[in-house]
């Protein structure tokens, strides 16, 4: 009995920890949406008189950041 129950332990502890990571990657990929959009944004204001040159390249240093740490999955639709 005291089998069973560590190897169902386990295969729990295993299902939450896939759980964890798929969450995790989950938000990843919003945050570098959300950081793609903001890029995009800052970019538009740019073109149009209304934003400027800085607010664009730290917006393009943050998405690059992010990509570093997360991969480019972010940039794929």
């Amino acid at each position: 009995m005291a089998g069973f129950l560590d190897r169902a332990k386990e295969q729990a502890q295993r299902g939450l920890t896939q759980g964890k990571h798929k969450i995790d990657e989950v938000q990843a990929q919003r945050a570098g949406g959300d950081l793609l959009k903001s890029l995009g944004a800052a970019y538009y204001a740019e073109r149009h008189g209304t934003g400027s040159p800085d607010a664009t390249q730290r917006a393009l240093q943050a998405l690059e950041s992010h990509i570093a740490t997360h991969g480019d999955g972010v940039l794929r639709s």
